[in-house]
């Protein structure tokens, strides 16, 4: 019984860990995929389609794992703290938040996707 006991808990603590061994590696990738959707943002350069770059990029990352949701997450609250205390684009923070969460809780990015954007992006 102690035996069985003694593996089920070796389970439990090897489960419970083995997050921590993939977390930064999904973080380095999530960051990269927010990174590339603003990089195809501004060579885009298309009218209305901010909103879709953001839902795409933290779908991307959130794809990932934890990590990449958390990277998302965090780059997503920080470009928008800096818009806010910069005074540039604070009047669509709150439109831009949306989209970022839509893209992190597992919606499609096409909801967001402006009409006649180049199917490259």
């Amino acid at each position: 019984m102690k035996l069985l006991l003694a593996g089920i808990v070796l389970i439990l603590i090897v489960e419970a860990n083995a997050n921590w061994f993939t977390f930064p590696r999904e973080a380095v990738q999530g960051t990269r995929d927010m990174a590339r959707a603003y990089t195809d943002m501004v060579e885009a350069n298309y009218k209305e389609s901010d909103k879709y770059f953001h839902a795409r990029g933290n779908a991307d990352a959130a794809q990932r794992g934890e990590g990449g949701r958390w990277a998302a997450e965090v780059i997503s609250n920080a470009r928008e703290w800096v818009q806010e205390i910069t005074g540039h684009g604070s009047e669509d923070s709150a439109a831009d938040q949306k989209a970022n969460e839509h893209g992190r809780s597992g919606g499609d990015p096409n909801d967001y996707r402006p009409p006649g954007l180049p199917t490259k992006y």
